[in-house]
């Protein structure tokens, strides 16, 4: 097996999404990986509902304009504990991996321009809610507060008694203008910035921008959700005396994978945004500091940026990697094979735990199997003094990198990430030794063959269980037949096989989606069940199978 397929992993938080999260109250799974037992945990925060209380409280939430890096601590603390969270369609859904709660969309209009949902729907929803006890978070885009509904529902808690609290998100302006390399203020260029809706409420009392302020205004202009109406926007500036030479920009999908962004002079705007078919939401950036553009620019100069590259890694072991492409600028799509559950009884385990001292070395080809042993071992009220005197052994850096997150260090890690390598380098130290083996419930077996002949009193231990997904979602298939999943990331033989199965089994086509695979072994399985590989890892991990797809792109 390779370092990364399908058993070594280098998450050091456990994410995960309701459909294949383990939800057993009798066993803490999965253990938590890469962080001591003892290290603190996040605060609780300290308007938590008490104990005795039967009412509930509401968390009116900025989730940031799209990058779901850019969430705040404190928003990441309510969708821990939230119950039930009603998020708007423009809130990344990756943010949702960090809550077990029930998540629902409020869409105030459907694809076909129909009315869904009205904003007193979603009052009277939040208010029924809390009162029945539950602790909901209201997951709004950018900043609750800035050209949002926030205030408005914060209003209706108010007079309902209903405890709420508003949680300031990342706003766009300052975000999408940052990844675009333009500063909101410039010591020589701008010294103030007006933030204007494009889209104004029509029902307001003197609904009117003052266009006449605004183009006299010595600063910068951002005009959030004016898309639609910008060759309006731009001919009441022109009209009310702004010079048409003016540095200009729209922003679109700001801090996403699909960001874009058109610079040009003010008159030449409307033109230029529309050869390029820019998307909403976008926002418009009106001042000297666009300029800055041309040398600080950063974010589409990413390598992966507009690319979607599939995980097909279990959903609770994707963050790293989620990270590493969000570094890259492409856009991650969860699309896991297999999930890791508990194994069906820790029996077998605890009896093996009871014995620890019988055994001279401890071989883990996983991550997992590290969160389970040794998170077993905590939870049963032990702790890292029963190794004493014994060695490990692990396939790879994730491996050892989880181990050392329980404070111990690997004694044997080979340079290939492989069971053959691994079980190569204990060959010549195991002989006449009483080896364990940490595992999952299916595998390749090679490692213990190996083990056998060299002489080990070798025995195994299921301390997970990896179990075929039966089906992605529907909304992957769509991803799939539209050619919007550029690549898929094969991290193991059994992954391997498991893309395949799923795509025949829901008639999805490949055919527009290139694979990347971790390892030869990979690749072989992949060709082996009809699939063609275009990148393979030269380091098998999944940083080397990230580094295969950038070397393709380029």
């Amino acid at each position: 097996m390779a370092e990364g397929g399908g058993a070594d992993n280098r998450s050091n938080i456990g994410v995960g999404h309701g459909r294949f999260r383990n939800t057993s109250p009798a066993v803490n799974w999965p253990p938590q990986q890469n962080v001591l037992p003892m290290t603190t945990q996040p605060r609780t925060p300290p308007d938590s509902l008490d104990a005795g209380s039967s009412s509930g409280r509401v968390y009116l939430v900025g989730a940031g304009p799209g990058d779901p890096g850019l969430l705040t601590l404190r928003g990441l603390e309510c969708l821990q504990q939230a119950d039930l969270v009603l998020y708007d369609g423009l809130v990344n859904p990756l943010l949702l991996e960090h809550t077990r709660a029930t998540a629902e969309r409020t869409r105030r209009e459907g694809d076909d321009g129909r009315k869904v949902l009205d904003q007193d729907a979603i009052n009277r929803r939040l208010v029924e809610e809390a009162r029945a006890g539950r602790t909901v978070v209201r997951l709004k885009g950018g900043d609750p507060l800035v050209f949002g509904r926030g205030a408005e529902e914060a209003r209706v808690l108010a007079e309902s008694g209903v405890p709420f609290e508003i949680v300031p998100g990342i706003t766009a302006a300052t975000a999408a203008a940052a990844y675009a390399g333009i500063p909101m203020t410039h010591r020589q260029k701008a010294s103030a910035v007006v933030l204007v809706t494009g889209h104004e409420d029509p029902s307001k009392a003197n609904p009117a921008v003052d266009y006449a302020a605004l183009a006299g205004f010595d600063g910068t202009l951002v005009f959030y959700m004016g898309l639609d109406r910008l060759p309006e926007i731009v001919n009441r500036l022109l009209e009310a005396g702004r010079d048409p030479r003016t540095p200009t920009a729209v922003i679109s999908h700001g801090t996403l994978p699909t960001q874009k962004t058109v610079m040009g002079e003010l008159a030449q705007l409307p033109g230029a945004v529309a050869a390029a078919g820019l998307s909403a939401p976008s926002l418009i950036v009106v001042g000297e500091c666009v300029t800055e553009r041309e040398s600080i620019a950063w974010f589409e100069a990413r390598p992966l940026l507009g690319k979607s590259v599939g995980i097909t890694r279990p959903v609770n072991q994707v963050a790293r990697v989620v990270g590493q492409l969000a570094q890259l600028g492409a856009e991650p799509v969860l699309m896991p094979t297999i999930e890791i559950l508990p194994p069906d009884s820790f029996d077998e385990v605890d009896a093996v735990l009871d014995r620890l001292e019988e055994f001279d070395w401890i071989v883990f080809t996983s991550v997992n199997g590290v969160a389970g042993l040794l998170g077993r071992l905590w939870d049963r009220g032990d702790d890292l003094r029963r190794l004493t005197g014994c060695r490990l052994a692990a396939i790879g850096p994730a491996t050892a990198e989880a181990l050392a997150g329980y404070r111990l260090r690997a004694d044997v890690v080979p340079e290939s990430f492989r069971a053959e390598a691994l079980g190569e380098a204990l060959s010549a130290r195991v002989e006449g030794a009483r080896v364990l083996w940490a595992r999952a419930s299916r595998g390749r077996e090679v490692l213990g063959e190996l083990l056998v002949e060299a002489g080990a009193s070798f025995e195994q231990v299921v301390t997970y269980r990896n179990e075929d997904v039966i089906a992605w979602p529907s909304e992957t298939l769509e991803r799939l037949a539209s050619g919007m999943i550029d690549w898929i990331g094969l991290s193991s033989p059994s992954i391997a096989r498991g893309v395949a199965r799923l795509a025949a089994d829901s008639g999805a086509s490949l055919d527009s989606t290139r694979l990347a695979s971790i390892s030869p072994v990979t690749s072989q399985a992949a060709r082996d069940a009809g699939l063609q590989v275009s990148a393979e890892a030269v380091n098998y991990t999944w940083d080397g199978l990230l580094e295969a797809i950038v070397a393709a792109e380029s």
